[in-house]
């Protein structure tokens, strides 16, 4: 049985500072009791604060997860904008001392698991609460649910729902990408098989980039291929049982003419074993590092097409299309703002216990986007 919420403390604990860590820690600035940005020395720590002006606003915390579980009290937030693979660890220490959870990342098996303990405790898990994954789903259920309206749940349909989203330089250049976060968990993607319906059938790429087709968005063409498994995401998005899928993907953006840019790129994929694959990450980085002068470009674009057996027809899409300036990336706003709006939830106690992945209704996900516009996130609406 799942106990009482655990009431917030109005502490949150932002772990890790990079490339995705925006204005996120200053918007719960504005809002939390007290802000603790953790870093791996105290010097990185006060220069993360430096970089986004939180000095004196927000403390500065140093050390691994033992130094961060000696500070944790009952009602806390910790906030891991870590690699994924260390979530699991995070989420363990907050269940042990009764601290709320939040990051951006897709929710894993290690996570999962560790779910109904954080329930039982009266503890909110929030993932998949930034750019995609999370505005990406707040779109879709908001397009699900006008749709539903339309045309009705009860009778049959099929519908075309696309989702893609892909971070961009805003100035092309000839590689045709930028790097928003480290190349080995670009190239580490890019390794992983996709599942997703394209005519009506289940289609896998084992190669995702091999299923790279033309996309445009408002008039522009982009290149856009499938990324990890679509398939569960039909009821995660409440999509009605009598509808039928003819299109439903869910996948990356890239600048036109990326697929030959990047063509010596896949032949290494192709035949490199994991420790090439590694000193190929490395190569990358050294030959197309981002500079402070760069600008990046975060596109993304969620459309769905319902027809219903009677011949009514409901269509519409969001899009959110956004270039970065000398305070902060457009990525790091995507994926820091979100999180921070999520965060903000479990200090006003609107998030239940267990697991939340961003807004699971279309009515959470509206007030959440009215949210996000008035962060500074700008999109159109349907």
């Amino acid at each position: 049985m799942t106990e009482a919420r655990v009431p917030a403390s109005g502490t949150v604990h932002w772990v890790g500072a990079g490339l995705s860590t925006g204005s996120g820690p200053a918007m719960l600035c504005d809002t939390a009791e007290r802000v603790r940005l953790w870093h791996r020395t105290p010097e990185r720590a006060a220069a993360a604060l430096d970089r986004l002006g939180l000095t004196g606003r927000a403390e500065p915390r140093a050390g691994g997860l033992p130094a961060l579980a000696a500070e944790l009290a009952p009602g806390d937030v910790v906030v891991s904008m870590l690699p994924a693979s260390e979530h699991a660890a995070l989420l363990a220490a907050c269940v042990a001392h009764g601290a709320h959870f939040a990051c951006s990342s897709y929710v894993s098996e290690a996570l999962l698991a560790q779910v109904p303990a954080a329930g039982r405790a009266g503890l909110t898990v929030l993932t998949e609460a930034g750019l995609d994954p999370g505005i990406d789903h707040l779109f879709a259920h908001g397009l699900v649910a006008r749709a539903r309206t339309a045309i009705g749940d009860a009778d049959p349909a099929t519908y075309h729902l696309t989702s893609y989203c892909g971070g961009v330089p805003a100035v092309p250049n000839d590689f045709r990408y930028r790097f928003s976060w480290a190349p080995a968990g670009v190239l580490g993607a890019l390794r992983s098989p996709a599942r997703y319906i394209e005519d009506g059938a289940p289609r896998m790429a084992e190669r995702p980039w091999e299923a790279t087709r033309p996309h445009t968005v408002g008039g522009e063409t982009f290149e856009a291929y499938p990324n990890r498994d679509s398939v569960p995401f039909i009821a995660q998005y409440g999509l009605p049982a009598a509808w039928t899928p003819r299109t439903f993907v869910r996948g990356t953006l890239r600048l036109e003419g990326w697929l030959k840019a990047w063509a010596e790129v896949f032949e290494e994929l192709r035949a490199g074993d994991d420790a090439r694959i590694g000193a190929l990450a490395g190569e990358l980085a050294r030959r197309h590092p981002t500079t402070d002068t760069d600008r990046d470009r975060v596109v993304l674009a969620v459309r769905l097409e319902v027809r219903g057996a009677a011949g009514r027809t409901w269509s519409g899409g969001y899009l959110l299309d956004l270039v970065g300036d000398e305070e902060e990336s457009a990525m790091a706003r995507c994926v820091s703002r979100p999180l921070a709006v999520g965060v903000r939830h479990i200090l006003d106690g609107s998030l239940p216990p267990g697991l939340s992945r961003a807004a699971g209704t279309a009515a959470r996900s509206e007030r959440w986007l009215d949210e996000l516009a008035d962060a500074g996130v700008p999109f159109t609406r349907p």
